[in-house]
């Protein structure tokens, strides 16, 4: 895992800003610590940061090709690099390293924009052409790896983090509040156009390519759901077991000792167990249900791996945030990023490189949400709109009153009541907080696009797809990457390859989800490698004790400080805030997410802009 960043100016210009590429390059300098590099040409500026993964001796970036004429920087690891070099090598290519990120360069040459079709891994890259002055830039299938960009008018600017390209004199930092709307909704930050006016995220899935002062950019791949209905439930069992043994073999590729995150959940636990590592690391907090280090410790003894684990106090986590908050680049309301920086953390201090769970869930269909049409089904005998009228009529109703949710969801379309994995104030809601709000993105009208390509489908890999463009990037990859690399840590996640893809997009639903299980098939394929009770525990996520947090006299001031300040006072009704505050203490209901999304906004917004 490394970090990158530069620039194509003005021809004749490029290295008037060779100082500014030095700070753009330092800015980022926890991606990469082991090593830096820079290009620079009449034109262009390339920098990098490097961690030293593969090819340790020989992989210094910025990489050329044979002539010179195509310099790349590269940040992640194409783990089928050594078989794409191979055919590079029949075709005439000069190899002078045993770098991954040399295939990009020659691959580029011979297969121009098709290459990115052949790549298995994680990555975003620059690649310029020196001699035809054009620059592609591309990330990831799944956004694993982070881009970002802007144009400013002469300048094309982009690099791993939006703080390398603040650094870069002609980019002005001025704070994007249209951002601010959906992300009350989504919890992160999910437009193109980032929290900052004018720096946008390439993404996932797609290239840019510059030429002449413009660019185009295309997407290049789609999660696409293409269920073969003749697969068993057993042979979607072996299918799964037999290319999740292939891509962990693959993503243990390192010139550097390979460990794993471990939890009390299928998804790690199922990594670990199918890895062969010698070192697991394991969080918890000092609350009984908020604390997976004894469900970690179970699973460790059973295949005999070593585990570490740290318990998180309370006070450590709010003692932190400040230093978290300098490496956050956009605000995330999730607070399970907090305790995923302790985890890195303790990694870092005995590995370089980590195997990580993440992207089952939204493969095989984890999250208990996707359930929901079978417990829905009874509601749908009933007219559409007879239940749109129940629905409204128990909207004007208490919220203490039973089964009023229920209801209320079953006289809504899917497209209205799911737009991932979190919704946590409805745009109602967002319009009542806020000021000002520019009411010019909604989050239906967000989603809408990707409701549109899977209108043919049922709405369970509907769900899929939605958290899959949204959700995942967004939230679970954003913050595994963001946390990971403070600590100079590469986190590589086997459940988002390419091949794996293929085999959970082409498993049919009723062997994904039933109405008392997730992800079924694949849990039946975990139980050949861990306990029972491993394999089949219900989904928990990454439980932190926020809601009780706010409920206790300390941190309950400490919080309605923040949302009664100056700050909050230019973005929102500080009186509706109280409220939500107030009514979770007093144990009225529970508003901790939506509080905790607000709080986390706040502290972003003073630690970068005030």
């Amino acid at each position: 895992m490394c970090g990158f960043a530069g620039y194509i100016t003005e021809e004749g210009k490029a290295q008037e800003y060779s100082k500014n590429l030095l700070e753009m390059m330092n800015s980022i300098i926890h991606r990469g610590p082991d090593d830096a590099g820079t290009h620079i040409d009449d034109m262009a500026g390339l920098g990098f940061r490097r961690l030293s993964i593969i090819g340790i001796n020989n992989g210094k970036q910025p990489m050329y090709n044979e002539d010179g004429s195509i310099v790349v920087t590269f940040n992640g690891e194409i783990y089928n690099y050594q078989t794409i070099k191979e055919d590079l090598i029949t075709k005439g290519h000069v190899f002078k390293t045993d770098a991954d990120t040399e295939v990009l360069v020659h691959g580029y040459e011979e297969y121009g924009k098709k290459l990115l079709k052949m790549l298995r891994g994680m990555y975003a890259f620059a690649i310029w052409d020196i001699n035809k002055k054009e620059m592609l830039i591309a990330r990831d299938i799944f956004g694993i790896k982070p881009l970002y960009y802007t144009n400013t008018g002469k300048d094309f600017v982009f690099g791993s983090e939006i703080k390398s390209i603040l650094k870069f004199p002609t980019v002005k930092k001025e704070l994007n509040e249209e951002a601010l709307e959906s992300y009350l909704s989504f919890q992160y930050s999910i437009l193109e156009e980032t929290f900052y006016k004018g720096i946008f995220r390439l993404p996932p899935a797609h290239c840019l390519l510059w030429k002449d002062g413009k660019f185009e950019i295309e997407r290049y791949w789609e999660p696409v759901f293409n269920t073969d209905e003749t697969i068993s439930f057993d042979e979607a069992v072996k299918m799964v077991n037999d290319v999740m043994k292939n891509s962990i073999e693959a993503h243990k590729i390192s010139d550097t000792e390979v460990g794993g995150f471990l939890s009390g959940g299928v998804d790690s636990s199922y990594i670990v167990a199918r890895s062969n590592l010698d070192k697991t690391f394991s969080v918890g907090f000092d609350y009984p249900r908020c604390n997976e280090i004894p469900l970690a410790k179970t699973l460790s003894d059973y295949v005999g791996v070593k585990n570490k684990s740290k318990l998180i106090s309370t006070k450590e986590f709010f003692d932190e945030l400040p230093v978290i908050l300098n490496h956050v680049d956009e605000p995330l309301s999730d607070p399970s990023c907090i305790a995923l920086y302790f985890l890195c953390k303790l990694a870092s201090e005995q590995v370089k490189v980590v195997l990580s769970g993440e992207g089952s869930d939204e493969l095989f269909g984890g999250y208990n949400i996707y359930k929901s049409p079978y417990a829905l089904a009874p509601m749908y005998k009933i007219p559409k709109p007879v239940r749109r009228g129940l629905s409204k009529a128990f909207s004007k109703l208490p919220m203490s009153f039973k089964g009023k949710n229920y209801i209320i969801r079953a006289g809504q379309d899917l497209e209205e009541r799911y737009i991932g994995n979190a919704y946590i104030f409805r745009t109602k809601e967002v319009y009542k907080i806020l000021k000002n709000p520019k009411k010019k993105h909604t989050p239906e009208s967000i989603t809408k696009p990707l409701y549109d390509k899977v209108r043919d489908k049922d709405d369970i890999t509907k769900m899929q797809y939605i958290d899959i463009n949204t959700w995942l990037w967004g939230d679970i990859l954003n913050k595994a990457d963001t946390m990971s690399m403070a600590h100079s840590l590469e986190v590589r996640v086997p459940f988002l390859d390419r091949e794996v893809a293929k085999v959970a997009f082409s498993v049919p639903v009723k062997h994904r989800v039933d109405k008392h299980e997730t992800k079924r098939y694949f849990r039946k394929a975990a139980n050949e490698f861990m306990p029972d009770i491993t394999a089949e525990r219900k989904k928990l996520g990454f439980p932190i004790p926020v809601r009780n947090w706010l409920r206790e006299d300390k941190y309950y001031h400490m919080v309605k400080d923040m949302l009664t300040s100056k700050e909050a006072e230019k973005f929102f009704h500080t009186g509706e805030l109280e409220k939500l505050l107030d009514d979770h203490y007093n144990g009225k209901r529970d508003n901790s997410r939506k509080v905790w999304t607000v709080y986390a906004f706040l502290l972003w917004y003073r630690k970068h802009f005030v």
